[in-house]
């Protein structure tokens, strides 16, 4: 059995799991996501713990069984703790500041960027050289910060642009011209 998809996800207080047909929808509060599952994999709610099971031990089944079972967690965790990226923004004038749902990215090309808040997620901006991107769709966070990242990838000879606070830049030596040749 696959041991991510054999694990039972205990359903914390106050979240709820509804599972009709092959459709899993986890709300709490006004926080809700919905997730269509494959017809094969069935999904039960027993004694607060939501359990998937698969028909067979295929290789295709094996496989469905850990996705849709970190899916739902997924979906678990997100209405009741939430998802978050945070990035930095280098560079000597790169900055953002936000306005009402956009977000104002200054990063030294003629113009400027304005990115919308996506329905569900929250781009904050407690300074102007750091974004936090948050919600409870793990999948829309993580696409979402990374269009960000993409405005201005970060340069590998002197480390400007926008990149992941985790992300750790090994900067390139530049050229290196022969003299008297």
């Amino acid at each position: 059995m696959s041991r991510i998809g054999k694990m039972p996800i205990k359903i914390p207080e106050g979240v709820s799991v509804n599972v009709e047909e092959s459709t899993v929808t986890v709300t709490k509060g006004a926080e809700t996501l919905v997730q269509v599952v494959h017809p094969d994999m069935t999904v039960t709610v027993e004694a607060g713990e939501v359990i998937v099971k698969r028909p067979d031990d295929s290789n295709k089944h094996k496989a469905l069984h850990g996705l849709t079972r970190s899916l739902i967690n997924n979906m678990v965790v997100g209405v009741s703790n939430g998802f978050s990226k945070n990035l930095e923004i280098n560079g000597v004038g790169f900055k953002a500041t936000k306005q009402g749902t956009k977000v104002v990215f200054n990063l030294g090309y003629s113009h400027i960027i304005e990115v919308e808040e996506p329905k569900g997620i929250t781009i904050d901006v407690p300074a102007p050289n750091r974004i936090v991107v948050k919600g409870a769709d793990k999948q829309l966070v993580g696409e979402t910060a990374a269009k960000i990242r993409s405005l201005r990838v970060p340069d590998p000879y002197h480390g400007k642009g926008i990149k992941y606070d985790f992300e750790h830049l090994k900067l390139k030596e530049g050229k290196t011209g022969a003299k008297g040749a």
